[in-house]
């Protein structure tokens, strides 16, 4: 046999496989040619000049901007994340190429995946910038506490639903329309999901745009004095992450084998379980002593225990102490007290400090929400005190807090320290007023907390009906007269009076005639 004779060996080369190659490929195909890609700009643009100004407007305090971050972001980028992927749901449709890539190696539903990964991919790196300019500029601004995770990983899980629920109705219902109705619908939908919320035990709070106990609002002392409790947080995930799991598994439903169909059943179910447990555990969440949902089932009894703080304190003749995280209130707000306690200091039974108190927190009734001081006004000669911004109110400015503390703290004080009560004689509240006037603090306002229809140094919120209103009682003619006379009279002299008399001006043993 010769060469020429000799059979020749074929052998057929065939391509190797490599999956992985190839779906790393229509990833960055898919990242390229991408609707959310183009409105990233647009999407920041709008945070910049609508969100992050509020946000930014709030105290530095680590739950106020998160919890207004997850608000603002979940409301915000609803409308551009869900419009985009819809939009690339429909893409093969709206290019009637579904026949030609019905054709392709790669399963229908496998393709489609890719396409969702990209659009939630952009949609994330614009949130993730979002997120980092908020988290960056508090961490510069806050001096006390650190960030908070979980409103962020609420917002993330939105982002993921959006994406997840826009894509599968753009697959689903192709159309030009399909991806401004469905943006629309869906922003109308969460934005109007608070308006069923009533009291603390809502179904509905498991809204994503509520942060906290939704008639109470984003209060700056919660999570402050006691750990962050992420309970409504970890359900409002669930929930999230159960819907996306049911839109993504709707993709399987057009085009699919038996297997996939089945496959796809089944992971719908569980996240139609996951759904129907966060909805059920939102329902069972109540308002706590600390202002925060708690939910039993998911409740850590740690975050009950309170953070242990070194407080920042003014080198006054009364120190006034604050938590480390109201540290930018200190100068303001001992400026504000500054001219009560210089009437006190000295005097027999004055306080040896000022100190800051956590609020306690109770659901009322008619949907409203008291708030307290928590513990004993007084504690080891320490009197307790609430600044105006742990009070649910709209976010003050350093000189409104200031003005705040000086008629409504001040004038506690006063009260406090002259033991003035529904019983309080005249004479105790002529020298009351006459304090009351010289530390430039509002003589009303200080009646009135001396006759108040709630506890002492509490307060009301209600969104659907209205707090008792404190009416000031009137001080008579003659106890008139004998405050402007104790008011005449030079500090030295008054300051010496009330310490020999003061026991017997508490217990109502003076006479308005007594009076110097």
């Amino acid at each position: 046999m010769t060469a020429a004779s000799a059979p020749v060996r074929t052998r057929s080369l065939q391509p190797r496989r490599r999956p992985g190659l190839a779906a790393a490929r229509l990833a960055r195909l898919e990242l390229r040619h991408n609707a959310m890609l183009w409105m990233l700009p647009v999407t920041i643009g709008l945070f910049w000049f609508i969100s992050y100004r509020k946000i930014m407007a709030a105290p530095p305090l680590w739950y106020v901007r998160a919890s207004a971050f997850q608000t603002y972001v979940v409301v915000g980028f609803i409308v551009p994340v869900v419009g985009a992927a819809a939009w690339m749901g429909s893409r093969e449709a709206r290019r009637h190429v579904a026949d030609l890539i019905t054709t392709s190696a790669r399963p229908r539903w496998a393709r489609l995946l890719v396409t969702w990964a990209a659009t939630t991919t952009w949609a994330l790196v614009g949130y993730l910038i979002c997120l980092a300019v908020v988290y960056g500029v508090t961490a510069h601004q806050a001096s006390w506490g650190g960030p908070l995770w979980w409103p962020a990983a609420v917002v993330a899980a939105s982002l993921l639903a959006y994406s997840a629920i826009g894509f599968a109705a753009g697959t689903l219902l192709p159309h030009r329309l399909t991806a401004p109705v469905v943006a629309i619908v869906s922003f109308f939908a969460v934005v109007l999901s608070t308006e069923l919320i009533t009291g603390s035990q809502s179904y509905w709070q498991i809204s994503p745009v509520v942060s906290g106990p939704w008639d109470a609002g984003q209060d700056p002392g919660i999570a402050t004095f006691y750990p962050y409790v992420p309970d409504l947080s970890i359900a409002q995930v669930m929930l999230l992450g159960g819907l996306a799991v049911i839109a993504l598994a709707a993709l399987s439903l057009p085009a699919s084998g038996r297997r996939v169909r089945a496959g796809a059943a089944i992971v719908a179910a569980a996240g139609m379980v996951a759904v129907a447990t966060a909805v059920r555990l939102a329902g069972t969440g109540t308002l706590d002593s600390h202002g925060q949902i708690a939910i039993p089932a998911l409740h850590d009894a740690a975050t009950d225990r309170p953070i242990r703080f070194t407080p920042v304190c003014t080198r006054t003749a009364i120190p006034v102490c604050l938590n480390p995280a109201f540290a930018v209130y200190k100068p303001a707000v001992a400026a504000a007290l500054a001219p009560v306690l210089s009437e006190i200091a000295g005097l027999p039974g004055a306080p040896v400090r000022i100190g800051q108190v956590a609020a306690a927190y109770k659901q009322g009734p008619h949907n409203s929400v008291g708030v307290g001081p928590a513990g004993l006004p007084v504690s080891g000669g320490e009197y307790h005190i609430l600044l105006p911004d742990q009070i649910p109110n709209p976010p003050l400015t350093v000189q409104e807090l200031a003005g705040q503390v000086r008629s409504s703290t001040g004038s506690q004080i006063i009260a406090t320290f002259l033991d003035l009560g529904r019983g309080s004689s005249p004479a105790q509240q002529a020298v009351a007023a006459a304090m009351a006037a010289e530390a430039r603090v509002s003589v009303p306002s200080m009646l009135a907390i001396a006759s108040p229809p709630v506890p002492r140094g509490s307060s009301c919120v209600s969104r659907t009906a209205p707090c008792a209103v404190i009416m000031p009682p009137r001080l008579s003619t003659a106890a008139e007269k004998a405050s402007r006379r104790f008011a005449a009279l030079p500090s030295v002299t008054q300051h010496a009076w009330l310490v020999r008399h003061l026991s017997d001006l508490r217990a109502g043993r003076i006479t308005l005639a007594q009076l110097p």
